[in-house]
């Protein structure tokens, strides 16, 4: 039998080539009307008039005029990159982090806030609060809220179901967000999120596949494909950070023993790195041996960079722990472009030889040969780049992304 393909309306059609037209400029940066309607197949009267409405929204502006080439000069449109504000939220570290952006990932404002061992119904609170200092703090028109958050999140339905050091579970916080603010609201995992900024804003943007493992309170990973993003059916694409690496190992707070958070996580290299500088005296971390809660992440970078013997032997669990996960990953993927991303960037060179050497010997090596292993590009800033990718992919549809979640309702 035939399949009949459903005519789209005129509005779906509207919006249809609005989108394109503000992508096309948008990727371009300068470019004239009669270039765009060249990139999009689009008539030039059905540019002409979807610029126009463009312009009176504020969205893309005339910047001047394309050098002659014997005739009259093509008048230039570009993205006005401040016409709007994003805000995003990066809720999978020790404190929250939010930023106000513009529509380039410009971050213009910063709210940090102490999450103080805070869960439950305390943490949902402190992201208001987050919120309210954010929208307090925009200049321009708001075009939503973009979240990265740990655990396992329902990015097409906005729930969280399980965020363990939160004690959030079934938590609907697309829902309660965009009741209280009136704004659209995205979300997503944030190792995923970091994924999108990186394949989206970073240096990796030349591939179609990417895996960025996040280490940082937690760990996971975050997975594009053919240019589209994995969320899992419908949510846990990437969770490795709750996979067992050891077995009778340290109890997690998911209820499981020897998962690979318990060992590659900041928290982790922290209180690794505590317990052996009590018994190691010829190591430079002594001092601290007698108040080993002064010994921070950013002591451990310090010692390591000093050639600390105690803080080089805690990387080097590490990174076998995280090569047993690419390992695992690459058996899973096959050869893919592997970035790591958080704070462990500190130990350089020196940790991505020791994955990459962990994940040769435990992988075929047809498949490692094809697998690079680096740090993203991005920064720290990395998971509140990824929660404003979400927002410019779904309400502009400026980036190149290739898959949009569902949402339902």
């Amino acid at each position: 039998m035939k399949r009949q393909t459903q005519k789209a309306t005129p509005e779906q059609a509207r919006a249809h080539n609005s989108q394109l037209v503000l992508r096309t400029i948008y990727n371009r940066g300068q470019i004239s009307r009669a270039e765009t309607a060249r990139a999009t197949g689009l008539t030039r009267p059905t540019v002409s008039d979807v610029v126009a409405n463009l312009i009176a929204q504020g969205l893309v502006e005339e910047v001047g005029h394309a050098p002659s080439t014997g005739g009259k000069r093509a008048v230039l449109l570009s993205v006005v990159d401040d016409s709007r504000q994003l805000i995003g939220l990066d809720l999978a570290r020790e404190d929250f982090h939010g930023a106000v952006l513009n529509l380039r990932g410009q971050i213009s404002q910063r709210v940090d806030l102490p999450l103080g061992g805070r869960d439950g119904e305390a943490a949902l609170a402190l992201v208001y609060d987050l919120v309210n200092g954010l929208m307090a703090a925009a200049a321009s028109p708001l075009l939503g809220i973009g979240i990265g958050a740990p655990g396992l999140v329902d990015a097409a339905n906005g729930v969280m179901h399980q965020a363990v050091n939160l004690d959030w579970r079934d938590v609907p916080l697309r829902g309660l967000l965009e009741e209280r603010y009136h704004l659209p609201v995205y979300m997503a995992n944030d190792c995923q999120v970091a994924a999108l900024a990186e394949y989206t804003f970073g240096n990796a943007s030349s591939t179609r596949d990417l895996v960025v493992i996040n280490v940082g309170w937690g760990v996971g990973a975050g997975i594009v494909l053919n240019g589209q993003l994995l969320y899992g059916n419908p949510v846990g694409a990437g969770e490795i950070g709750h996979v067992t690496v050891v077995e009778n190992g340290e109890r997690c707070r998911c209820g499981n023993y020897g998962c690979l958070e318990t060992l590659a996580s900041s928290r982790a290299i922290v209180r690794r790195v505590r317990a052996l500088a009590r018994n190691s005296p010829p190591s430079t971390l002594y001092p601290f041996a007698a108040h080993p809660e002064a010994i921070t992440f950013d002591t451990v970078c310090q010692m390591f960079e000093a050639g600390d013997e105690v803080a080089r032997q805690v990387v080097r669990e590490v990174g076998q722990s995280l090569g047993v996960a690419a390992a695992n990953l690459v058996g899973v993927l096959g050869g893919c472009h592997i970035l790591i991303a958080g704070r462990v960037s500190c130990f350089g060179q020196f940790l991505l030889d020791v994955i990459q050497d962990e994940m040769t010997r435990r992988s075929l090596p047809a498949l490692t040969r094809d697998t690079q292993v680096g740090f993203v590009s991005l920064g720290p800033d990395i998971v509140l780049l990824g929660a404003s990718a979400l927002l410019l992919s779904h309400e502009l549809g400026v980036l190149r992304l290739a898959y949009k979640e569902r949402r339902d309702g």
